[in-house]
């Protein structure tokens, strides 16, 4: 077989992607007074970066960094909840991003999204019944009410809850009940992709492992490709087919899973796995990086990290680094790596 052959399929592209907010306030808020004059000044926070990423049919790749780094806002920007700055964001090979409502109808059956807070996520004004049929109406209008509340009852006992619920209210239920309900009701349209923003951040430890374990059930009985984004690295171990890091908006570093923990390659990515907790005695020492995180407003030149880095030379600081191919069939953004320094 050729190597062309052995490409897996992608399901979702994301190309030169870059998000901004203007934070500048209103008209009187931008006036600076500089120079003896006055000038209009707007700041803007800078999101994304130009992002690159594959998402392939039936993995779990897990989006991981810091808090600020962008990657809630990579998934909202997926999602079509939050448009584009500059980019592009394809699904099997359709260009989506620039589509108006009634043409991203169709897509919106084969992509859904779990959110971090599952209560904040459901409207406390309809009973958990009607919050699952209501997808299930809008999607499949031809249906009779009683295929809907078949289908409603499905994946009610495929996430485990009781169908008898249905009449109830989100306040009625616990935190790890009303996740089962919004993964309920992304899996009531068949979708094939989910986009999942930290949809156990919110939950106790055994309630999380709980959910984890129905997400990659569900994974395996309806084929579901997972863009999944955390900040926990021992889910990333568990879930994970690949992991893809960002810093400050920006991609540091793609690989799979089992080769990132066993050896990641940018700095930054070191540092993160150093810093979780291990009970073995050898483990490497906590990687202590220097300095503070760069604000987003105001992003530093060349690499993003070089500021934090302890192997920044003068090419970091003024030359924005290339994701580059790795061995173990990954992609690394690095000076450092490229030159062969680390």
């Amino acid at each position: 077989m050729s190597a062309e052959n052995q490409q897996p399929e992608s399901l979702v592209q994301i190309r030169d992607l870059y998000k901004k907010f203007n934070i500048s306030g209103d008209f009187l808020d931008q006036l600076k007074f500089k120079g003896g004059k006055i000038v209009r000044e707007q700041e803007y926070v800078h999101a994304i970066n130009g992002v690159n990423l594959d998402v392939h049919k039936g993995e779990a790749l897990c989006v991981v960094g810091e808090s600020g780094c962008g990657k809630s806002t990579v998934a909202r920007t997926v999602m079509g909840l939050l448009t584009p700055s500059k980019g592009n964001i394809s699904y099997r090979g359709e260009r989506i991003d620039n589509l108006e409502d009634k043409a991203l109808m169709p897509y919106r059956k084969k992509m859904q999204m779990i959110f971090q807070n599952p209560y904040a996520s459901l409207n406390p004004r309809m009973t958990i019944g009607q919050t699952l049929m209501e997808p299930v109406k809008l999607h499949n209008p031809t249906w009779t009410p009683t295929e809907i509340r078949d289908k409603v009852h499905e994946v009610m006992f495929s996430v485990g809850i009781d169908p008898s619920w249905g009449e109830r209210f989100a306040h009625e239920f616990s935190g790890g009940q009303r996740q089962r309900i919004s993964i309920a009701r992304a899996l009531a349209v068949d979708p094939e992709f989910i986009v999942a923003d930290e949809p156990i951040s919110a939950l106790d430890v055994s309630i999380q492992a709980q959910v984890l374990n129905l997400m990659m059930d569900a994974q395996e009985k309806r084929d579901l490709t997972y863009l999944f984004i955390t900040h926990d690295l021992s889910v990333v171990e568990h879930f994970g087919t690949r992991v893809a890091v960002m810093y400050l908006g920006s991609l540091c570093e793609l690989a799979p899973t089992k080769s990132l923990f066993a050896a990641p390659r940018h700095p930054y990515t070191q540092a993160l796995l150093s810093a979780i907790p291990r009970l073995e005695d050898d483990r490497p020492s906590h990687i202590k990086l220097q300095g503070e995180v760069p604000t987003p407003v105001n992003l530093p030149s060349g690499c993003v990290f070089h500021g934090r880095c302890p192997h920044a030379n003068d090419r970091c600081k003024q030359e924005i680094p290339m994701l580059i191919a790795t061995d173990d069939g990954g992609q690394v953004a690095c000076h450092g790596v490229e030159e062969g320094r680390l």
